[in-house]
C-alpha cells in the first residue's frame, strides 16, 4: 500500500478487541463514526453525528473544578448546588481538554481522528488472536461506506496482512462507495430493519429502497462477499408476520446469502442517550422482545421451508 494510502485518516468512534459477534472467530472491532440513517432505536447514538461529540456522566463528577480550569472557552461552571458541572454547548468546541483532566471519567469523549496506519498498528496486535480463533477485522458503525476510502484502505491493509475481513453496514450511500470495499472483503453483514419504505421512514429517517437496490448490487457483482442479512427485531415496528415473509421472499432471491439472523432489540445505549443530553426518541416505551417471542419468530420463519439458515444472531439457543 502506498503512503498516501496509509496516512489517509477517518473519524472512529472507538476500537473493541475479542468481540464474538461481529463475525467469525474472536474480531478486532473498528468502530466508525457517523451514520447516514437515524435509528430510533440506536444502542450506539455517540457513533450518529459525523463531529465528535462530548458526553458527561453527572453521576461520576467529583465537582473539583479541574475542567473549568482547563476549558479554554469558559463553557463550563459549577451547577447550582455545586455538586457537579454543566456546559453551555454553544460555546463547547469538543476539544476534549476537560476529558483529559477529568480525574473520574466523568466527560466522555467520542470520536478520534486516525490514520490507516495508526489504526493497522492496533489490529495487528491481535493477529495471533485472529489465527488460532478463525478472526479478523470487522469495521462497523456508524457506517464504513460513509467513509468509502478510509474503509476500503484499512480493508486492503488487512488483507495483506492475511487477515480475514468484515463489514457490517446499514449500506445507505452510493454504490460507487459500496464497490469500493468489495475486493478486499470476505463477509458483509447488512441490516434489513423494515421492507415497507414508508415504515422505514418513519423509524429511520430514510427511505429504504438505496440500502435493497445495493443489497442486490453486491450479490450480482463478481467480487461477491459472504452476505449474512440480520433482522433488529423490534416489537411494533417490523416483528410483524407480514414484513418478516416480506424480508425473506426478499432473501431468497440473493445467490451469495449464507444466513439469516433475527437480532432482539435492546436498551443498552440508554445511558449513552443521558450523557449526550439526548431522548430515546419513540422506543422508549418498548419493551426488549422476550426470549419467547424471539423463538416462536424464528420458528415461524422456518416453517417457511424457504430452505434458508435461519437463527439467532444474540447467542441464544432457539431450539
Amino acid at each position: 500500500m502506498t503512503e498516501k494510502k496509509l496516512n489517509l485518516t477517518g473519524n472512529i468512534l472507538r476500537i473493541e478487541r475479542a468481540s464474538i459477534h461481529d463475525g467469525s472467530g474472536l474480531r478486532t472491532v473498528v468502530f466508525f463514526k457517523g451514520c447516514p440513517l437515524n435509528c430510533s432505536w440506536c444502542s450506539t447514538p455517540e457513533s450518529k453525528h459525523f463531529e465528535y461529540e462530548k458526553g458527561f456522566a453527572k453521576e461520576l463528577c467529583l465537582a473539583c473544578g479541574r475542567c473549568i480550569e482547563a476549558c479554554p472557552n469558559d463553557a463550563i461552571s459549577l451547577s447550582q448546588d455545586n455538586r457537579a458541572v454543566v456546559t453551555d454547548r454553544n460555546l463547547c468546541d469538543n476539544c476534549f481538554s476537560c476529558a483529559d483532566v477529568c480525574p473520574s471519567h466523568a466527560v466522555k469523549p467520542y470520536g478520534t481522528r486516525m490514520t490507516v496506519s495508526a489504526v493497522m498498528d492496533e489490529v495487528r496486535k491481535d493477529e495471533i488472536f485472529f489465527y488460532h480463533s478463525g478472526g479478523g477485522v470487522t469495521l462497523s458503525g456508524g457506517e464504513p461506506i460513509s467513509q468509502s476510502s478510509f474503509a476500503a484502505a484499512l480493508l486492503e491493509e488487512s488483507k495483506k496482512l492475511g487477515i480475514n475481513t468484515t463489514v457490517e453496514s446499514c449500506l445507505y450511500g452510493h454504490f460507487n462507495s459500496v464497490e469500493k470495499l468489495l475486493p478486499w472483503l470476505d463477509t458483509i453483514y447488512v441490516d434489513i430493519k423494515q421492507m415497507d419504505g414508508v415504515i422505514h421512514r418513519e423509524w429511520t429517517g430514510q427511505d429504504n429502497q438505496l440500502i435493497l437496490d445495493n443489497l442486490v448490487e453486491i450479490d450480482r457483482s463478481d467480487s461477491s462477499p459472504t452476505i449474512i442479512v440480520r433482522v433488529p427485531l423490534v416489537p411494533g415496528f417490523n416483528d410483524g408476520d407480514e414484513n418478516l415473509l416480506a424480508t425473506l421472499q426478499y432473501c431468497k432471491g440473493l445467490s451469495n446469502l449464507k444466513s439469516l439472523e433475527i437480532l432482539p432489540y435492546h436498551r443498552l445505549g440508554i445511558d449513552t442517550y443521558r450523557y449526550l443530553e439526548q431522548n430515546y426518541s419513540q422506543c422508549s416505551d418498548i419493551a426488549p422482545p422476550t426470549v419467547e417471542r424471539l423463538s416462536e419468530r424464528i420458528a415461524f420463519l422456518k416453517k417457511q421451508n424457504s430452505g434458508l439458515a435461519i437463527f439467532s444472531g444474540s447467542g441464544f439457543n432457539e431450539e
